[in-house]
């Protein structure tokens, strides 16, 4: 993916508002509708299609710096949810906002299934599992899941959440698998 380069000085920081307004309206542009054309982004973002396309230059540009910039948001927001909430209710909704973005995401299609595409994913990898340890780690402080957890396990079964529908009766079924789970994350392993 490459972004051309931006002038330095004042039209840097311009430049630099610019992009992230655009990504902050393509982020909810594609949360509403996958298919979502650069030109309406352009539209609701308040700049011109030139503007959008020296930041952008492809669909598959933008939708992937929306898809970092949305995941790395996420990362960057647990030692904030932790503070505001108690570290197992931060950890259901933490998994909640992942299964949203996951589920955006996933109705984007094919433009996340280029090797470029896949490379940005699995770069997102690795701070997902760290953010879901200190999750872990909080949980275990409290004695609300049990420690010793591997948080790429964890990650791996919380998979559901993104599997069950963003409708009505999706929300249910992923909250009854949640409290499920959640069970089986506080109770300690049985011997063999």
């Amino acid at each position: 993916m490459s972004h051309p380069p931006t002038p330095a000085g004042p039209a840097r920081a311009d430049a630099v508002k610019n992009r992230e307004h655009i990504l902050r309206v393509a982020s909810e542009a594609f949360a509403e509708s996958g298919t979502t054309s650069l030109n309406v982004i352009a539209k609701r973002a308040g700049v011109g299609a030139g503007t959008l396309y020296r930041h952008f230059p492809t669909r598959e540009d933008l939708i992937l710096a929306v898809y970092s910039r949305d995941i790395q948001r996420l990362v960057d927001s647990v030692p904030d949810v932790l503070a505001c909430l108690p570290p197992l209710d931060a950890f259901r909704r933490w998994f909640q906002t992942l299964a949203d973005y996951v589920r955006v995401k996933h109705g984007l299609g094919d433009a996340l299934h280029t090797a470029e595409a896949q490379d940005v994913v699995s770069a997102t990898y690795a701070p997902v599992t760290a953010a879901v340890g200190l999750l872990l780690r909080a949980c275990a402080e409290d004695g609300s899941l049990r420690a010793g957890l591997d948080p790429a396990d964890v990650l791996l079964l919380m998979g559901f959440l993104w599997r069950t529908g963003a409708d009505p009766a999706g929300k249910e079924q992923a909250s009854r698998i949640m409290e499920l789970t959640i069970d089986g994350l506080s109770r300690p392993v049985a011997s063999a």
